[in-house]
């Protein structure tokens, strides 16, 4: 039958050639490029009998070898450098905590007035000062070399005040300081003690979103002329926020603290360990006695709800409270000396901010891509080697037997003529048997 022409399918396709976008035409160009590409790196079998040097192929073989061995280390080391920066492990770190304070204008300071003066009120009100003071313990030793401080105070009517460090290029700054730790500091005065304690405030929030730079140093000035007891509470910053569990829950985790995340999953361990989970319906668990707690005494729940089921254990954290007596008397502060005390801190490990420029370091997408370069490179390289390769042993089989070579060479030619042609018969038709065909000609 005749073939038919339909010009309509010409146009049809033309049409759709036209409403291609000119990006899509490009992609796949590019496609085509890449799949025409060699991608083998692999030297050719038999090589290392036609170079003068055979040591080469296999020193190269080696290379390609702790290549491999090197690619896949480098990977996983990378995986797991992502792992531990996705993971945000914390570390228990101390903070050493210094509180002092001095006085001003004491009875038993002197009035300093003159002996004929005639005007005998007191020219200032007894006042004290409070300094509250935090370092990490592993950044105690590299403060004894710290000789640029100064203080950048704010004592308008006696409100608290804030001193950080100046920046030194030849001295490392220290990763956190004591603002970062806390969320909120407060002084309570002892009221029941004191009749000045009643008008007594101080209280520093930190701001959400502040982006301002951390202090060491909290100090505030109150008038006073008599001890006063207070109590420094230090509310505690977590990322994530961590809670206070309550007695049914803390019975079934084991943990005093604890992350909603880390309730939720030991909560979900407990249920797997002590095979409560159903087997027919895995989204239930049948509960026991500790279970039965806090699912409000049922006796099945649900797993997608168990952050509702915990949430009503989960209290705030209660902050470090650090009692302190404020000395105004002569005799303490002859020779004063400081309340310390070790406050336990959660901080970073100190391992992944070593680990975050190496993952997201932009030269490794550079580097990447110059290697991708070299190894499309060496697959051209070895590509040409592969053809040089055949040609040599095109033109060594013919030096060895030309007449039988170039006859066995012409009937496979004429046989792939035929087969591109159409004109062979399956089986190899009349004037070829079952051996040549499958030897490719006489």
């Amino acid at each position: 039958m005749p073939s038919v022409h339909h010009p309509q399918g010409a146009v049809n396709q033309a049409a759709m050639v036209q409403h291609q976008p000119p990006g899509h035409a490009l992609a796949s160009e590019l496609v085509k490029r890449r799949s025409r590409k060699p991608t083998d790196k692999a030297l050719p079998d038999g090589v290392d009998e036609c170079i003068t040097d055979p040591a080469v192929a296999q020193r190269y073989r080696e290379l390609r070898d702790f290549e491999r061995r090197l690619d896949a280390t480098m990977t996983r080391k990378r995986l797991d450098s992502v792992e531990a920066v996705d993971r945000h492990s914390k570390r228990y770190r101390t903070l050493r905590v210094w509180v002092t304070n001095t006085v001003e204008d004491q009875v038993w300071q002197g009035s300093g007035l003159s002996g004929d003066s005639f005007d005998f009120t007191p020219s200032a009100e007894p006042s004290y000062r409070v300094k509250i003071e935090g370092r990490l313990i592993e950044d105690q030793d590299r403060e004894s070399q710290d000789s640029m401080e100064t203080s950048d105070r704010v004592d308008e009517d006696g409100e608290p005040s804030v001193r950080r460090q100046i920046s030194d290029p030849t001295v490392p700054p220290r990763k956190h300081r004591l603002s970062h730790f806390f969320k909120a500091i407060n002084v309570d005065y002892d009221r029941s003690r004191s009749r000045a304690a009643t008008d007594q405030t101080v209280e520093w929030k930190k701001q959400p979103g502040q982006s301002g730079p951390d202090f060491d140093e909290l100090t505030f000035k109150r008038s006073g002329d008599e001890n006063m007891n207070i109590t420094i509470n230090l509310h505690r910053q977590e990322d994530p926020e961590r809670y206070l569990l309550g007695n049914e829950l803390s019975e079934i985790v084991d943990m005093k603290e604890s992350s909603r995340q880390e309730a939720v999953l030991a909560v979900w361990e407990y249920i797997k360990t002590m095979g409560l989970q159903e087997d027919e319906e895995k989204r239930n668990f049948r509960c026991d006695d500790l279970l039965r707690k806090i699912v409000n005494g049922n006796d099945v729940g649900t797993i997608p709800n168990l952050i509702d089921y915990i949430q009503p254990h989960l209290q705030p954290l209660p902050p470090v409270s650090l009692a302190y007596t404020i000395r105004v008397d002569e005799e303490f502060h002859k020779a004063p000396q400081p309340t310390v005390y070790d406050v336990r801190v959660v901080a970073d490990d100190p391992l992944r901010s070593k680990l975050v420029p190496i993952v997201v370091n932009p030269a490794f997408a550079a580097a990447l891509k110059d290697i991708t370069t070299m190894d499309e490179q060496l697959a051209t390289l070895v590509s040409a080697i592969a053809n040089s390769k055949a040609k040599h042993s095109f033109y060594a089989s013919m030096s060895e037997d030309p007449t039988n070579f170039v006859r066995n060479w012409i009937s496979s030619q004429k046989r792939d003529l035929e087969i591109i042609m159409g004109e062979a018969s399956r089986g190899g038709g009349e004037g070829a048997t079952g051996d040549e065909w499958r030897s490719g000609g006489k």
